[in-house]
């Protein structure tokens, strides 16, 4: 299995749009597999995040939309509950090809400071914890992984994005929480 691999993704998401199709000119497609892992934001004990769409742009066609993981229209991770461990974000078949970008749509993003979430790292829903909270604002509401890599048919390919939260979240002088790719 071919494994790609991201590393100090600071925060997430962009947008995807779509193929109808998972197979390519040729009729052939290929799996896909979108994995995360972090090292968390040091100073809450949970850091949620909702994606709402997952894209990969072929060089030669259009883009192409991910699976999400159990088939959800969404889906939540705990960024703090991925140190040392991974998840799966989306999964599913593409058509085979060259693709040169990657695009993670983030629905909402917030921090937990009193309390860690319970249940799994992710899910296509999630409870949040109890206590102070804040909004973790994204300025694009998408995070763009622009990085070449060839999907080949019948043999999967996984692209493991492993968020740095210590530098990628930041608190600016207003008191409002930002989040900024580091690719």
């Amino acid at each position: 299995m071919q494994r790609l691999s991201l590393l100090a993704f600071g925060v997430m998401l962009g947008t995807l749009a779509c193929s109808d199709s998972p197979s390519g000119p040729s009729g052939n497609s290929a799996t896909f597999n979108l994995r995360l892992t972090d090292s968390p934001f040091s100073d809450a004990q949970a850091v949620l995040v909702t994606f709402s769409e997952v894209t990969a742009h072929r060089s030669d066609s259009d883009w192409s939309t991910l699976p999400f993981a159990g088939a959800a229209s969404s889906r939540t991770c705990d960024l703090k509950k991925l140190e040392n461990s991974e998840d799966v974000l989306g999964t599913g078949p593409l058509p085979a090809g060259s693709y040169t970008q990657v695009r993670l749509v983030v629905q909402s993003a917030r921090l937990y400071f009193d309390s860690p979430s319970a249940g799994p790292a992710c899910a296509s829903t999630m409870t949040p914890p109890a206590g102070t909270m804040a909004d973790l604002r994204i300025p694009s509401g998408e995070v763009k992984l622009n990085r070449g890599f060839t999907l080949a048919a019948d043999k999967p390919t996984t692209m493991v994005i492993d968020f740095d939260g210590d530098k990628s979240i930041h608190q600016t002088g207003n008191g409002t929480y930002m989040m900024s790719p580091v690719i």
